[in-house]
């Protein structure tokens, strides 16, 4: 059996978690000032599956908890922190991406061919990529979820987050959420969950406890942020370095003598 096979079967359970969120989240419903739903572990499925079964196998020391898709990241590409040239070129995902039944015209879905990367995605895997080298340097100890699988639209296209929802709103898609989360803790037998945002942070707390693995936040990398904006992936580092999680950079490469 070949390694990536075998990444693959061990992965299912994680597929099939996705598969249950998609299916609770699918028929939610969310009054003005939502204007679009985008869900794309619906029309990003391809890609999203591929992220799943080629990184999602068990066990792993830490899981990174997001918040919901960006509009040039995972709205696009179907993977966390989405951004194309990072999940491209360094995560080796490309896939068919759908469109969604609606769309707003300022946030047209374009999957790989977006033309725009995400600031977000690329800090992230960019620090990711620093700091192991390889992607399947990272993956042999983390793995990256986002609590909510789905995006929102207000009327003039802006983003919106699910945490200021109305609590009818909220409360059942929050359920979906949170037992996706805690059955992807338990597939990955987590010790040390990191919420990347305050919210993230806040959801995956009880879980966490409830899973008996330590939990902690760290910064978000949004541009958004005025922090993130000097120097994000210190700040990052600083964090984990406080929820008792180290690491070291690989070896530079030497160049081949000629």
């Amino acid at each position: 059996m070949s390694s990536i096979t075998h990444r693959s079967s061990s992965a299912r359970g994680l597929v099939e978690i996705a598969e249950r969120l998609r299916e609770r989240t699918r028929n939610l419903r969310f009054a003005p000032p939502v204007a679009c739903v985008y869900a794309p572990l619906d029309y990003a499925w391809a890609p999203h599956r591929l992220y799943l079964e080629r990184y999602g196998a068990e066990p792993r020391e830490v899981l990174f908890v997001g918040m919901n898709p960006g509009p040039f990241g995972m709205v696009q590409t179907g993977v966390p922190f989405g951004d194309v040239a990072m999940v491209r070129d360094w995560l080796g995902i490309e896939a068919p991406v759908e469109r969604p039944a609606r769309e707003h015209p300022k946030r047209p879905v374009r999957g790989f061919d977006v033309g725009r990367g995400e600031v977000s995605g690329a800090r992230f895997w960019g620090w990711a990529r620093a700091r192991f080298g390889a992607p399947e340097r990272f993956f042999r100890r983390a793995f990256v979820w986002n609590y909510c699988p789905l995006a929102f639209v207000g009327a003039t296209g802006r983003n919106l987050t699910p945490d200021r929802f109305p609590r009818a709103e909220r409360d059942p898609l929050f359920a979906a959420c949170d037992d996706a989360l805690a059955a992807a803790t338990a597939h990955f037998r987590a010790a040390l969950v990191v919420g990347i945002g305050r919210f993230a942070a806040r959801r995956a707390a009880p879980i966490a406890a409830a899973a008996n693995a330590r939990c902690g936040g760290a910064p978000h990398p949004s541009p958004a942020s005025p922090a993130a904006n000097r120097g994000w992936p210190g700040i990052f580092d600083a964090a984990l370095h406080d929820l008792g999680l180290h690491i070291e950079a690989p070896p530079p490469t030497r160049p081949r003598r000629g």
